[in-house]
């Protein structure tokens, strides 16, 4: 399908949040000569955020597009190449604008970590990206890129090695410093209301192939826990010596490196099993406290997702942190984390990814993740998947955003264990 001509290289959309502000101070900084535009409900905020970004920002267009309006968001997709969004929840915003990238053939972008909302993505316009030849990319932030590109990048270095295919994977989270925002926890909010009031959506959710296509074509491995409860030496001989517990966020990210491998036509393997945990240290307490993490986190989605609908929104509301707000600028600074991937091989070949960003995960370093991500499918068509339709960070766009990993000072690498 030939190129679009377009406007713009990339907008952001919703340039005045907390996140999409950072985003677009990234963007200031590495996007280059890449035509950008912000855009939003309300101009003179744009303005004022467009403004504090100095020289490098000052050509940027502002642009009103608003989620009440649909035809907004249809002008502002026709418009650019690509839209990257930080208008959350995304399940009471997000589909309006998956709508008119899917229809204007436009990429998109955005760092959703709803479940229920990128299934009804890939329901109702996962068909229509594919004929228009969109790219409508979930997941571009903490939640999922570390995840899913450091399996991408231990899958390259099997194939390069011919070592067969990939078994049994695991992301640890070995450290972190941050806090999470108010934009995460009224994401996770919606995402609690919607289970909680549908079965289906709990089923769904539960299911370890949430975002499968053809559910039925998946592979059959049994159970995959979502919060594995395990001793460090279990995964590999490198962590003997410590406990590992459920990683918070692993119901989401497991089902989007799944979704990965079934797009690329399952070149991890048909045996590939992955899960995520944290590690929680090697004291005599550390495994009183995996065990602790890993059944409070199981009760906790089991009676949010189930009972959360009990409680009247507008007090859970008032408890958690407001959608735009966030910590300081020294404890985004001084925020960070470091994980580590290991995989082994049907011929018996071992592996590990280790990832690390400076800044704290929910602010600062999703910001960079994003901005690289709407950078990549913006100017980097030619290393670009063929892929189109909805699709994860992997699956679109791997090989690209490997590349712009170490100047965005994401650091990743895969070594050989045996």
């Amino acid at each position: 399908m030939p190129e679009p001509q377009r406007e713009f290289d990339l907008v952001l959309y919703g340039a005045t949040g907390f996140v999409g502000t950072l985003t677009a101070q990234y963007l200031a900084r590495a996007g280059g000569a890449a035509r950008i535009a912000l855009a939003g409900r309300n101009e003179d905020r744009l303005r004022a955020v467009r403004d504090a970004l100095g020289p490098p920002a000052e050509s940027w267009a502002i642009l009103h597009a608003d989620a009440s309006e649909p035809a907004s968001l249809t002008e502002m997709a026709e418009r650019t190449r690509v839209v990257v969004s930080t208008v959350g929840p995304y399940t009471r915003y997000g589909l309006p604008l998956v709508a008119a990238c899917a229809e204007a053939g436009t990429d998109y972008a955005d760092l959703t970590g709803e479940a229920m909302f990128v299934r009804a993505s890939i329901d109702g316009y996962h068909k229509q990206a594919v004929d228009t030849g969109a790219r409508i990319v979930h997941a571009c932030g903490f939640d999922s890129i570390p995840s899913d590109l450091s399996v991408y990048a231990l899958h390259r270095q099997v194939v390069a090695d011919g070592a067969g295919q990939m078994l049994d994977t695991d992301f640890v989270l070995r450290r972190f410093r941050g806090g999470m925002s108010g934009g995460t926890i009224a994401s996770g909010m919606e995402m609690m209301h919607t289970a909680s009031s549908d079965p289906e959506a709990r089923r769904l959710v539960s299911d370890p192939y949430t975002f499968s296509a053809d559910p039925a074509a998946e592979p059959q491995l049994g159970a995959q826990p979502d919060f594995p409860w395990r001793r460090g030496g279990e995964i590999a001989p490198e962590l003997a010596g410590i406990w590992t517990g459920g990683f918070f966020m692993a119901p989401y990210n497991t089902r989007v490196v799944r979704r990965s491998n079934e797009l690329l036509g399952w070149a991890y393997g048909r045996r590939f099993r992955y899960s995520e945990q944290m590690s929680l240290g090697s004291s005599k307490l550390a495994s009183a406290a995996a065990a602790l993490v890993t059944v409070g986190s199981k009760a906790a989605v089991a009676m949010g997702n189930r009972y959360f609908r009990l409680l009247p929104r507008r007090w859970v509301e008032r408890l958690a942190p407001k959608p735009g707000t966030g910590p300081s600028e020294s404890l985004r600074e001084t925020g960070f984390y470091q994980a580590q991937t290991y995989t082994i091989t049907t011929t018996g070949a071992r592996y590990r990814a280790s990832l690390s960003q400076q800044g704290d995960p929910g602010y600062k370093a999703t910001a960079v993740l994003l901005g690289e991500s709407a950078l990549a499918l913006a100017l980097d068509r030619d290393r670009l998947s063929p892929l189109t339709g909805v699709l994860t960070p992997a699956a679109a766009m791997g090989d690209a955003l490997l590349e712009r990993f170490p100047a965005a000072e994401v650091m990743l690498e895969v070594s050989r264990l045996g």
